[in-house]
């Protein structure tokens, strides 16, 4: 499996018309475009016009959760306020595999080498 980049929350990345198209369904969901029910999201200062990608930071990760098919990882956003992610932890443990992992802890790795 080639690993996916995540990309620097404080970046300004929109996706083409034909970015979106040759998107799976998960791959809109991972990036923000669509909600877990499969529906565009929206934002709230220009409801007329779908959102094309929301960022947001969990920092200071303090609670972990897995329950029947659901897990939860909650902290706190950039701004300080309290955020709370919900993943299919069936879809979660299909994404987040060993290799991913080990590809999570290499660039890690040379980020902390670099500083």
């Amino acid at each position: 499996m080639i690993p996916i980049p995540i990309a620097d929350p404080n970046s300004e990345i929109e996706f083409t018309e034909k970015d979106i198209a040759q998107m799976t369904e998960q791959e809109k969901f991972m990036n923000g475009l669509i909600d877990k029910h499969g529906n565009v999201e929206i934002h709230q200062d220009r409801p007329n016009e779908p959102e094309v990608e929301k960022h947001k930071w969990l920092n200071d990760i303090n609670t972990f959760q897995a329950h029947k098919n659901e897990l939860c990882l909650r902290g706190t956003d950039e701004d300080g306020k309290d955020l709370t992610i919900w993943f299919d932890s069936y879809n979660f443990l299909t994404w987040v595999d060993n290799d991913k992992l080990e590809y999570i802890k290499e660039q890690l790795i040379k980020y902390i080498k670099k500083k």
